[in-house]
């Protein structure tokens, strides 16, 4: 019979630091919830790309946080102690170091005991890159673990994980983290009329220009905001205001001054749909009115035109902007709030997490 609590081992970039490390929300709220069910998580992160200097938290009371440097030796160390310790042993995507090395040790770790997942941060990115290599040394390792898991994608993505030979995958989307993302009041600092927040990244960057910096170009009389890391040397119109590196402890004032938020998808992310970003969910936790480029399955978490506004261009954006009211903004921001907190907590994410992992160990004693 499977155990009541599990103890869990998860190897990911970080949990403490939100620094070019956009998957921090989504690793702390999953977390959490599964600490509030009783269960146990070691989080195991490499030291490396600053963020131990850029961290938002401090080593939280509901995770067992193992900082380890760029060492194979010592990460040799804690995979033994994963396995000897632990339920469920997770590796993450886009860890940042030692990415093959963990992908083909964690795999043989499988025992009747035990589960192991590779869980995908961003199964575009994972799937293209394996389609055009098909030495890809992950392919091979994919039917070898239990579950492969999503934060998005939906049928696209696990008809292309399925394609690939992985015995089950299942989306565990984005959600809201109540303890973290919540209304707040507004701050002169962020004021404007729309505001982004990400990272500069190549498959980002052209519809940030679509979507952003030519509406905030052909509305002069309006002010722009934008929050990321990386933007600083790009050329923006004069009415944008880029404050940089937003904080975790920030994001709610973000979200909650400025009339409107804007949510813009990376390429591939919009190409496979159902990945709404942890950003969106945020910022509906937040109840702020939220503007998103166009991604397949939209209406799988919120209404169009109702909790969110759908636009499919540039041109698209600078027509909303001139016709929302702050009233109308209001209104849809509050709509969102209630359907994240209705059905897109991380509470419900863990529930459908705790369910099929106990499922799984279940049948596997049975089987002995």
């Amino acid at each position: 019979m499977a155990k009541d609590k599990l103890n869990i081992a998860f190897f990911g970039s970080s949990i403490v630091s939100a620094y070019w490390n956009g998957a921090a929300t989504y690793y702390r709220g999953i977390v959490k919830a599964l600490h509030k069910m009783g269960h146990e998580v070691t989080f195991y992160e490499p030291d490396i790309l600053e963020r131990q200097e850029h961290r938002d938290i401090d080593d939280p009371e509901w995770c067992h946080v193992i900082v380890y440097q760029e060492d194979k030796l010592s990460l040799r160390g804690l995979l033994r102690k994963a396995q000897e310790e632990s339920d469920v042993i997770i590796k993450a995507s886009g860890v940042g170091a030692f990415d093959e090395f963990l992908e083909e040790e964690v795999a043989k770790m499988k025992s009747r005991d035990n589960l192991i997942i590779f869980w995908d941060v961003d199964a575009p990115a994972t799937l293209d890159r394996i389609e055009k290599d098909e030495n890809d040394p992950f392919r091979k390792l994919i039917p070898q673990y239990d579950f492969i898991l999503t934060y998005g994608g939906g049928q696209p993505v696990i008809d292309a994980y399925n394609n690939n030979g992985a015995q089950k995958c299942i989306p565990v989307y984005n959600a809201l983290d109540t303890d973290t993302h919540y209304p707040v009041d507004a701050e002169k600092r962020f004021e404007g009329t729309l505001a982004f927040l990400g990272n500069r990244l190549p498959d980002r960057e052209a519809r940030v220009e679509e979507f952003f910096l030519n509406p905030a170009g052909d509305l002069p009389d309006h002010k722009f905001l934008l929050g990321g890391s990386g933007w600083g040397d790009k050329p923006m119109p004069d009415n944008v205001d880029y404050v940089g590196h937003v904080y975790t402890k920030d994001h709610n004032a973000f979200n909650c001054t400025p009339m409107a938020v804007l949510n813009i998808s990376r390429d591939s992310m919009a190409r496979y749909g159902f990945s709404p970003a942890t950003r969106v969910f945020e910022a509906a936790g937040a109840g702020a009115c939220i503007i998103t480029d166009y991604w397949k399955g939209i209406a799988t978490f919120f209404e169009p035109g109702e909790e969110i506004i759908v636009v499919k261009s540039g041109e698209e954006v600078k027509n909303v902007l001139s016709e929302l009211t702050l009233e109308e903004a209001e209104k849809i921001g509050k709509a969102a709030y209630k359907k994240v907190l209705e059905k897109h907590t991380y509470e419900h994410r863990a529930e459908l997490l705790e369910s099929v992992i106990s499922r799984k160990l279940h049948n596997q004693s049975e089987d002995v």
